[in-house]
Protein backbone atom coordinates (compact mmCIF):
# COMPACT_ATOMS: atom_id res chain seq x y z
CA UNK A 1 0.00 0.00 0.00
CA UNK A 2 2.83 2.39 0.73
CA UNK A 3 4.74 1.46 -2.18
CA UNK A 4 1.51 1.97 -4.06
CA UNK A 5 1.29 5.33 -3.02
CA UNK A 6 5.38 6.11 -2.90
CA UNK A 7 4.63 5.02 -7.28
CA UNK A 8 1.57 7.05 -7.86
CA UNK A 9 3.54 10.66 -6.31
CA UNK A 10 6.44 9.75 -8.34
CA UNK A 11 4.60 9.61 -11.83
CA UNK A 12 2.78 12.68 -10.22
CA UNK A 13 6.01 14.17 -10.34
CA UNK A 14 7.98 13.17 -13.13
CA UNK A 15 5.18 13.38 -15.81
CA UNK A 16 3.46 16.74 -13.97
CA UNK A 17 -0.35 15.17 -13.90
CA UNK A 18 -2.89 17.57 -12.88
CA UNK A 19 -5.29 16.82 -10.11
CA UNK A 20 -7.89 14.77 -12.38
CA UNK A 21 -5.42 12.37 -13.45
CA UNK A 22 -4.10 12.38 -10.02
CA UNK A 23 -7.45 11.67 -8.64
CA UNK A 24 -8.03 9.09 -11.80
CA UNK A 25 -5.01 6.97 -10.70
CA UNK A 26 -5.89 7.41 -6.63
CA UNK A 27 -9.60 5.49 -7.49
CA UNK A 28 -7.75 2.65 -9.92
CA UNK A 29 -5.61 1.92 -7.14
CA UNK A 30 -8.21 1.60 -4.44
CA UNK A 31 -6.10 3.95 -2.16
CA UNK A 32 -9.50 5.96 -0.93
CA UNK A 33 -11.46 3.09 -0.14
CA UNK A 34 -11.53 1.27 2.98
CA UNK A 35 -9.71 -2.07 3.24
CA UNK A 36 -12.01 -5.34 2.44
CA UNK A 37 -10.33 -7.13 5.32
CA UNK A 38 -10.98 -4.03 7.70
CA UNK A 39 -14.51 -5.30 8.49
CA UNK A 40 -13.46 -8.61 9.05
CA UNK A 41 -10.41 -7.52 11.36
CA UNK A 42 -12.97 -5.51 13.28
CA UNK A 43 -15.34 -8.27 13.94
CA UNK A 44 -12.35 -10.89 15.46
CA UNK A 45 -11.27 -7.69 17.09
CA UNK A 46 -14.75 -6.74 19.02
CA UNK A 47 -15.40 -10.77 19.40
CA UNK A 48 -11.87 -11.48 20.96
CA UNK A 49 -12.36 -7.63 23.18
CA UNK A 50 -15.63 -9.22 24.14
CA UNK A 51 -14.32 -12.71 25.36
CA UNK A 52 -11.18 -11.56 27.32
CA UNK A 53 -13.86 -8.85 29.28
CA UNK A 54 -16.42 -11.48 29.90
CA UNK A 55 -13.69 -13.91 31.12
CA UNK A 56 -11.84 -11.70 33.15
CA UNK A 57 -14.90 -10.68 34.36
CA UNK A 58 -15.57 -13.93 35.74
CA UNK A 59 -12.61 -14.52 36.98
CA UNK A 60 -13.07 -11.21 38.78
CA UNK A 61 -16.26 -11.83 40.48
CA UNK A 62 -14.52 -15.44 41.75
CA UNK A 63 -11.50 -13.30 43.51
CA UNK A 64 -13.80 -11.05 45.13
CA UNK A 65 -15.40 -13.93 47.09
CA UNK A 66 -19.13 -12.03 46.77
CA UNK A 67 -21.50 -13.36 48.86
CA UNK A 68 -24.53 -12.98 46.79
CA UNK A 69 -24.38 -16.38 45.62
CA UNK A 70 -23.91 -19.53 47.84
CA UNK A 71 -21.55 -21.85 47.18
CA UNK A 72 -23.39 -24.41 45.00
CA UNK A 73 -24.31 -21.28 42.67
CA UNK A 74 -21.26 -19.94 41.82
CA UNK A 75 -19.88 -23.82 40.90
CA UNK A 76 -23.26 -23.94 38.94
CA UNK A 77 -22.47 -20.99 37.09
CA UNK A 78 -18.99 -21.48 36.36
CA UNK A 79 -19.42 -25.08 34.90
CA UNK A 80 -22.46 -24.12 32.74
CA UNK A 81 -20.27 -21.25 31.03
CA UNK A 82 -17.48 -23.85 31.00
CA UNK A 83 -19.98 -26.13 28.64
CA UNK A 84 -21.56 -23.71 26.91
CA UNK A 85 -18.54 -21.67 25.55
CA UNK A 86 -16.95 -25.62 24.64
CA UNK A 87 -20.26 -26.50 23.17
CA UNK A 88 -20.93 -23.03 21.41
CA UNK A 89 -17.10 -23.54 19.79
CA UNK A 90 -18.07 -26.83 18.57
CA UNK A 91 -20.99 -25.58 16.69
CA UNK A 92 -20.30 -21.94 15.94
CA UNK A 93 -17.84 -21.79 13.36
CA UNK A 94 -18.10 -18.03 13.53
CA UNK A 95 -17.93 -17.39 16.91
CA UNK A 96 -15.41 -20.35 17.75
CA UNK A 97 -12.12 -18.00 18.28
CA UNK A 98 -14.25 -16.12 20.59
CA UNK A 99 -16.14 -18.58 22.53
CA UNK A 100 -12.61 -21.22 23.01
CA UNK A 101 -11.22 -18.31 24.20
CA UNK A 102 -13.96 -17.73 27.10
CA UNK A 103 -13.97 -21.22 27.79
CA UNK A 104 -10.53 -21.13 28.08
CA UNK A 105 -10.57 -18.11 30.71
CA UNK A 106 -13.44 -19.28 32.52
CA UNK A 107 -12.08 -22.95 33.00
CA UNK A 108 -8.77 -21.05 35.06
CA UNK A 109 -11.97 -19.28 36.81
CA UNK A 110 -13.48 -22.66 37.52
CA UNK A 111 -10.34 -23.87 39.02
CA UNK A 112 -9.48 -20.76 40.98
CA UNK A 113 -12.52 -20.93 42.94
CA UNK A 114 -11.96 -24.73 43.37
CA UNK A 115 -8.67 -23.58 45.33
CA UNK A 116 -10.65 -20.73 46.98
CA UNK A 117 -13.13 -22.91 48.36
CA UNK A 118 -11.82 -26.32 49.37
CA UNK A 119 -8.28 -24.87 50.46
CA UNK A 120 -6.59 -28.20 49.04
CA UNK A 121 -3.10 -27.18 49.81
CA UNK A 122 -1.93 -27.58 46.27
CA UNK A 123 1.22 -25.38 44.72
CA UNK A 124 -0.29 -22.45 42.42
CA UNK A 125 1.91 -24.86 39.14
CA UNK A 126 -0.40 -27.31 39.59
CA UNK A 127 -3.49 -24.89 39.52
CA UNK A 128 -1.44 -24.05 35.90
CA UNK A 129 -0.84 -27.24 35.25
CA UNK A 130 -4.19 -28.44 35.33
CA UNK A 131 -5.75 -25.23 33.32
CA UNK A 132 -3.40 -26.05 30.48
CA UNK A 133 -3.83 -30.01 29.66
CA UNK A 134 -7.56 -28.95 30.19
CA UNK A 135 -7.53 -26.16 27.74
CA UNK A 136 -5.27 -28.33 25.31
CA UNK A 137 -8.41 -29.71 23.87
CA UNK A 138 -9.89 -26.43 23.41
CA UNK A 139 -6.50 -24.98 21.26
CA UNK A 140 -6.55 -27.41 19.24
CA UNK A 141 -9.92 -27.61 18.11
CA UNK A 142 -9.80 -23.79 17.63
CA UNK A 143 -6.28 -23.86 15.54
CA UNK A 144 -6.34 -19.94 15.93
CA UNK A 145 -2.91 -18.08 16.88
CA UNK A 146 -4.97 -15.89 19.51
CA UNK A 147 -6.13 -19.34 21.37
CA UNK A 148 -2.26 -20.80 21.43
CA UNK A 149 -1.52 -17.55 22.81
CA UNK A 150 -3.24 -17.40 25.70
CA UNK A 151 -2.45 -21.35 26.28
CA UNK A 152 0.94 -20.34 26.05
CA UNK A 153 1.07 -18.14 28.93
CA UNK A 154 -0.91 -20.55 31.06
CA UNK A 155 1.84 -23.21 29.92
CA UNK A 156 4.41 -20.95 31.01
CA UNK A 157 3.20 -19.74 33.86
CA UNK A 158 2.98 -23.23 35.24
CA UNK A 159 6.39 -23.91 34.22
CA UNK A 160 7.44 -20.73 36.17
CA UNK A 161 5.54 -21.30 39.46
CA UNK A 162 7.13 -25.29 39.17
CA UNK A 163 10.20 -23.40 38.73
CA UNK A 164 10.44 -21.09 41.34
CA UNK A 165 9.07 -23.92 43.97
CA UNK A 166 11.52 -26.31 43.41
CA UNK A 167 15.11 -23.49 43.37
CA UNK A 168 13.84 -20.94 45.02
CA UNK A 169 15.97 -19.06 42.32
CA UNK A 170 14.84 -15.50 44.01
CA UNK A 171 16.78 -16.22 47.14
CA UNK A 172 19.91 -16.64 44.79
CA UNK A 173 20.95 -19.56 47.30
CA UNK A 174 22.17 -22.89 45.95
CA UNK A 175 20.23 -22.88 42.97
CA UNK A 176 18.94 -26.02 41.51
CA UNK A 177 20.42 -25.74 38.28
CA UNK A 178 18.68 -29.07 37.07
CA UNK A 179 14.67 -27.84 37.61
CA UNK A 180 15.91 -24.51 35.54
CA UNK A 181 17.30 -26.44 33.11
CA UNK A 182 14.66 -28.76 32.87
CA UNK A 183 12.07 -25.84 32.41
CA UNK A 184 13.86 -24.55 29.64
CA UNK A 185 14.45 -27.35 27.66
CA UNK A 186 10.11 -28.16 28.04
CA UNK A 187 9.99 -24.41 26.92
CA UNK A 188 12.29 -25.35 23.97
CA UNK A 189 10.23 -28.36 23.06
CA UNK A 190 7.32 -26.93 23.03
CA UNK A 191 8.72 -23.82 20.39
CA UNK A 192 9.71 -26.50 18.56
CA UNK A 193 6.36 -28.11 18.19
CA UNK A 194 5.16 -24.77 17.42
CA UNK A 195 7.43 -24.11 14.86
CA UNK A 196 6.41 -23.84 11.05
CA UNK A 197 6.97 -27.03 10.13
CA UNK A 198 4.71 -28.84 13.13
CA UNK A 199 2.13 -25.53 12.83
CA UNK A 200 -0.31 -27.55 10.40
CA UNK A 201 -1.04 -30.00 13.00
CA UNK A 202 -1.56 -27.88 15.87
CA UNK A 203 -2.54 -24.49 14.28
CA UNK A 204 -0.55 -22.20 16.22
CA UNK A 205 0.65 -18.85 14.57
CA UNK A 206 3.91 -16.85 14.95
CA UNK A 207 2.55 -14.91 17.77
CA UNK A 208 2.00 -18.06 19.73
CA UNK A 209 5.29 -19.11 18.53
CA UNK A 210 7.48 -16.35 18.91
CA UNK A 211 5.92 -16.00 23.04
CA UNK A 212 7.12 -19.75 23.18
CA UNK A 213 10.55 -18.92 22.06
CA UNK A 214 10.86 -15.82 24.30
CA UNK A 215 10.46 -17.96 27.49
CA UNK A 216 12.84 -20.63 26.01
CA UNK A 217 15.33 -18.02 25.15
CA UNK A 218 15.14 -16.49 28.64
CA UNK A 219 14.95 -19.75 30.41
CA UNK A 220 18.30 -21.01 28.50
CA UNK A 221 19.53 -17.73 29.37
CA UNK A 222 18.80 -17.29 32.95
CA UNK A 223 20.19 -21.07 33.25
CA UNK A 224 23.42 -20.49 31.56
CA UNK A 225 24.50 -17.75 33.58
CA UNK A 226 23.40 -19.21 36.88
CA UNK A 227 25.44 -21.96 35.85
CA UNK A 228 28.55 -20.10 34.80
CA UNK A 229 28.66 -18.44 38.34
CA UNK A 230 27.54 -21.51 40.53
CA UNK A 231 30.37 -23.71 42.18
CA UNK A 232 28.53 -26.90 41.14
CA UNK A 233 30.30 -29.00 38.84
CA UNK A 234 27.65 -29.46 36.10
CA UNK A 235 27.44 -25.73 35.99
CA UNK A 236 30.20 -25.78 32.52
CA UNK A 237 28.34 -28.36 30.91
CA UNK A 238 24.56 -25.99 31.82
CA UNK A 239 26.09 -23.33 30.30
CA UNK A 240 27.43 -25.03 26.95
CA UNK A 241 24.27 -26.58 26.83
CA UNK A 242 22.35 -23.28 27.01
CA UNK A 243 24.56 -21.88 24.73
CA UNK A 244 24.72 -24.56 22.21
CA UNK A 245 20.66 -24.87 21.93
CA UNK A 246 20.34 -21.22 20.82
CA UNK A 247 23.07 -21.51 18.70
CA UNK A 248 21.62 -24.27 16.88
CA UNK A 249 17.96 -22.31 17.06
CA UNK A 250 19.82 -19.56 15.53
CA UNK A 251 21.26 -21.40 12.47
CA UNK A 252 17.87 -23.05 11.94
CA UNK A 253 16.23 -20.04 11.83
CA UNK A 254 18.15 -18.15 9.46
CA UNK A 255 17.32 -20.85 6.68
CA UNK A 256 14.68 -19.72 3.84
CA UNK A 257 11.74 -21.87 5.44
CA UNK A 258 12.06 -21.38 9.13
CA UNK A 259 13.54 -17.75 8.81
CA UNK A 260 11.46 -15.57 11.46
CA UNK A 261 12.77 -12.12 12.00
CA UNK A 262 11.19 -11.76 15.69
CA UNK A 263 12.29 -15.10 17.05
CA UNK A 264 15.83 -14.93 15.27
CA UNK A 265 16.17 -11.48 17.19
CA UNK A 266 15.03 -12.68 20.79
CA UNK A 267 17.62 -15.44 20.24
CA UNK A 268 20.65 -13.38 18.80
CA UNK A 269 20.45 -11.00 21.66
CA UNK A 270 20.45 -14.66 24.27
CA UNK A 271 23.04 -15.79 22.72
CA UNK A 272 25.21 -12.24 22.76
CA UNK A 273 24.30 -11.63 26.76
CA UNK A 274 25.60 -15.71 26.97
CA UNK A 275 28.75 -14.81 25.32
CA UNK A 276 29.25 -11.78 27.50
CA UNK A 277 28.70 -13.73 30.73
CA UNK A 278 31.12 -16.56 29.32
CA UNK A 279 33.94 -13.76 28.48
CA UNK A 280 33.53 -11.76 32.08
CA UNK A 281 33.15 -15.23 33.74
CA UNK A 282 36.67 -16.32 31.88
CA UNK A 283 38.96 -13.56 31.86
CA UNK A 284 37.48 -12.56 35.86
CA UNK A 285 37.04 -8.99 36.84
CA UNK A 286 38.53 -9.89 40.46
CA UNK A 287 42.08 -8.26 40.12
CA UNK A 288 41.84 -4.72 40.11
CA UNK A 289 40.49 -4.43 36.66
CA UNK A 290 37.22 -4.44 36.94
CA UNK A 291 36.74 -0.59 34.10
CA UNK A 292 39.29 -2.23 31.87
CA UNK A 293 36.94 -5.40 31.88
CA UNK A 294 33.59 -3.21 31.55
CA UNK A 295 35.21 -1.52 28.76
CA UNK A 296 36.09 -4.51 26.77
CA UNK A 297 32.52 -6.40 27.23
CA UNK A 298 30.78 -3.21 26.29
CA UNK A 299 33.08 -3.19 22.96
CA UNK A 300 32.36 -6.50 22.47
CA UNK A 301 29.01 -6.27 23.21
CA UNK A 302 28.20 -3.68 20.56
CA UNK A 303 29.93 -5.47 17.85
CA UNK A 304 28.55 -8.45 18.63
CA UNK A 305 25.32 -6.75 18.26
CA UNK A 306 25.89 -4.86 15.34
CA UNK A 307 26.86 -8.34 13.59
CA UNK A 308 23.64 -9.61 14.55
CA UNK A 309 21.57 -6.41 13.14
CA UNK A 310 23.70 -6.63 10.13
CA UNK A 311 22.81 -10.11 9.42
CA UNK A 312 19.27 -10.26 10.17
CA UNK A 313 18.81 -7.09 7.97
CA UNK A 314 20.26 -8.86 5.20
CA UNK A 315 18.30 -11.72 5.80
CA UNK A 316 15.04 -9.78 5.52
CA UNK A 317 16.09 -8.51 2.41
CA UNK A 318 17.02 -11.69 0.92
CA UNK A 319 13.83 -13.67 2.08
CA UNK A 320 11.40 -10.34 2.29
CA UNK A 321 10.09 -8.54 4.97
CA UNK A 322 7.88 -10.92 6.59
CA UNK A 323 10.37 -13.93 6.66
CA UNK A 324 8.05 -15.47 3.91
CA UNK A 325 9.81 -17.36 1.43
Amino acid sequence: MISTRLAILELTHRHRLDAATLGALWRIARLGQPSPELDTLLRRAVGMLAALLAGLGLIFLVAANLDALGRREKFILLQLCVGAACLGAAFLPRLRTSLALLGLLVIGALFAYFGQTYQTGADPWQLFAVWAVLALPLALGARTDIVWSAWVIVAMTGLTAWDAAQSGWWRFAGPNLGAHMLVALLASTLAVLMSQPLARFSGAGKVAFNLVVLFATTSLGGAGMLALFASSSWGALYYLLSLGLLGVAAALLTRRRLFDVTALSVIALGLIILLIAGMVRVIGMGHGGEIGMLLVAGLTTVGLMALAVRGILALMREYGTGGKP
